[in-house]
């Protein structure tokens, strides 16, 4: 017979020992997978955070770079693996948030197998042209796009991607007509408008910052929802009359579903101090970052708004990965 004696040392041994448990973790190395190549934006990110994570946890922090089918294979391994709490991943926008609504047979479900821990930073996304093209401003840009339709050229970042996504926000919503030229990725895009085989190109800011600087390229507006510190002279779309078009990259960190919440609270909390960190702030601002942080819950609710944004947008635009 079960005597609530028993029911109450039962219920003791759980609650303590998960308590426990969350206390002494970690006691072993995590692994932190990165969906991408070594030495782009989102690897730095994830070495820089998990060295201090380290420091912090006083544990090693093992980056596995597991690059593939546009992240989407590396952030299957981290939906399918162990939620124990010694495996985390980095999350971005592709394979979380856009890839729901291009890949009908995606092998995991973001909303469903993956549990926010932090919002670690955000990219500005910069509307460019060549110096070459005859505008200084968006209003003259679309101007311009109106009165030669068909004429103006504009880089289009690989399928899905964000600043794909805002190419197509822009045009519906300024009513514009452009040629667009496709891409596999941000690099020869830049270089094409960089040289003047196209005309304008909407890419990650770390990315053309150095055009930028140099004079090789004219940053017309911003995409954030507001100005950044890093450009603050640059008006974003929205304040140029285009609400809706707004759009960063980012770059954040999810655990398997099922790991226990008083991990997640634990590892939030780390991740946080070292995003609040000055130190993290001016690393990533020369890396044209923004070091974010907050709460699970203000991640995953960021992660809901950005799915639903992003899907209405590749449904109305028609986007389908070729």
């Amino acid at each position: 017979m079960i005597t609530l004696s028993r029911i109450l040392i039962w219920v003791w041994l759980v609650v303590g020992g998960a308590s426990a448990f969350a206390e002494s973790y970690p006691v072993r190395p995590i692994k932190l997978i990165v969906p991408y190549p070594a030495g782009g934006g989102t690897d730095i990110a994830a070495r820089w955070i998990g060295q201090k994570l380290s420091a912090a946890l006083q544990q090693q922090i093992v980056v596995d770079n597991r690059a593939g089918a546009n992240g989407n294979l590396g952030t299957n391994a981290i939906a399918k693996g162990a939620a124990d709490g010694y495996l985390i991943g980095m999350a971005t926008p592709g394979p979380v948030t856009i890839g729901r609504s291009l890949y009908p047979d995606l092998p995991y479900d973001p909303q469903k197998d993956l549990i926010p821990i932090a919002l670690a930073n955000e990219s500005p996304i910069v509307l460019v042209v060549n110096p070459s093209v005859a505008a200084k401003s968006l209003q003259e840009l679309i101007g311009l796009a109106k009165a030669k339709p068909g004429v103006l050229t504009a880089a289009l970042v690989s399928t899905g991607s964000v600043p794909h996504l805002l190419t197509e926000m822009l045009k519906a919503a300024a009513g514009i007509n452009v040629l667009d030229v496709p891409y596999k990725g941000g690099g020869p895009a830049a270089m094409d408008v960089v040289s003047g085989q196209v005309d304008m190109l909407f890419s990650v800011l770390p990315l053309v910052l150095p055009y930028i600087t140099s004079g090789q390229l004219r940053v017309i507006a911003i995409a954030s929802d507001a100005r950044s510190a890093l450009l603050p002279d640059v008006p974003t779309v929205k304040e140029l009359g285009f609400s809706q078009v707004v759009g960063t990259a980012w770059n954040g960190i999810v655990a398997p579903a099922g790991t226990p919440g008083d991990i997640i609270s634990k590892l939030n909390g780390e991740v946080t101090k070292v995003l609040d960190s000055a130190e993290t702030r001016e690393r990533f601002a020369v890396l044209g970052m923004e070091a974010v942080g907050g709460s699970a819950e203000h991640f995953a609710e960021f992660l809901r708004v950005e799915s639903e944004k992003w899907s209405k947008v590749i449904k109305a635009a028609q986007v389908q990965v070729q």
